[in-house]
Order: C-alpha cells, then sequence, then structure tokens
C-alpha cells in the first residue's frame, strides 16, 4: 500500500507523559506526512505531553518537525502548568483544544490517540 486514500486525514493526539509513546506517535505522524501516507496530518499535544515536550529534547524536535502542518498544544492546561510560552516557541498553536478536537473529527479525521 503506497497509494493514499483520497481526502484521508489524520489526528493524532499525543497525551502520554511516557517518552517512548510520545515518540512513537511523533515518529508515526511524521512518516505519515513525508511519506504521504495521509492527505492531512494534525497533531495535538494534551495534557503530560505537553510537559514532555519542553523538557525531552528529541520530543520537543519532533514538535517542531510537525509544527508547520498545523499543531496544537491545550491552552488550559499549559497555562496552569507556566509552559505556553515554551511551547509557543516550538511552533505550536497554544489554543483551547476541545472544540478543535470535536471539530477536526466531525471533517473527518481520524483520531489516534498516544
Amino acid at each position: 500500500m503506497t497509494e493514499t486514500t483520497k481526502g484521508s486525514k489524520l489526528l493524532v493526539i499525543i497525551a502520554t507523559g511516557d517518552r517512548e509513546k510520545a515518540l512513537t506517535g511523533l515518529m508515526y505522524a511524521g512518516n505519515a506526512v513525508k511519506r504521504g501516507w495521509m492527505d492531512d496530518v494534525k497533531v495535538v499535544f494534551f495534557g503530560p505531553s505537553e510537559r514532555l515536550a519542553v523538557e525531552d529534547e528529541q520530543v520537543a524536535a519532533r514538535a517542531k518537525e510537525l509544527a508547520a502542518g498545523g499543531s496544537f498544544a491545550c491552552k488550559a492546561i499549559s497555562d496552569r502548568e507556566a509552559i505556553s510560552e515554551e511551547l509557543e516557541g516550538l511552533g505550536l498553536k497554544v489554543e483551547y483544544v476541545g472544540s478543535i478536537i470535536s471539530t477536526l473529527i466531525k471533517e473527518g479525521y481520524a483520531p489516534m490517540v498516544w
């Protein structure tokens, strides 16, 4: 299988605080973009992964790579953790993501949660 399905859209939600799980999800998201496995890939950092993104160099590097394609971090959590500016520095859009996630799913994005 090398061709994409017309209109294939993926929403990768990185919620884990576990470094290895987060890196695995980010690796898949990056490959889906690079290799054209999906037409559109969005990434949302949500919960413990937000702190991981600012504290772990590899996770931060992957977040930066994917930021251009439309990556978000949850503002409610990042404000509570006082890391919103750091996440923005990685190129992530820091916004309230509940409605964003819901809208993307309604628009046909398949959610994968890591």
